[in-house]
């Protein structure tokens, strides 16, 4: 739940309060009943669990469909047959 921060207009006070995002602000202070102002403060974000950093990423790895070719990049296995150089027929001697 969001930490929302409130002041009196009247008092001064000023307070936090745990509230859903839905939840209608607060309209009079706990302390002198006075009417509240709601304050602009940054987030209070934390992230807890696995996944959240970078080193927790599953690694990448390469598709078992991929075959690596002579010079070491990964091509499909369709491209490797394509890229084979077909046989040369035999020529004639000339004895």
């Amino acid at each position: 739940m969001p930490l929302h921060e409130y002041k009196c207009t009247q008092c001064g006070h000023a307070f936090e309060a745990l509230q859903k995002a839905k939840d209608k602000p607060l309209e009079k202070c706990p302390a002198c009943g006075g009417p509240l102002r709601k304050l602009i403060s940054s987030p209070a974000i934390q992230f807890k669990g696995n996944g959240w950093y970078i080193t927790d990423y599953a690694k990448k790895s390469s598709p078992s469909s991929e075959v690596k070719n002579e010079t070491g990049s990964a091509a499909k296995p369709d491209a490797a047959k394509e890229t084979k150089a077909a046989p040369k027929p035999a020529t004639p001697s000339k004895d």
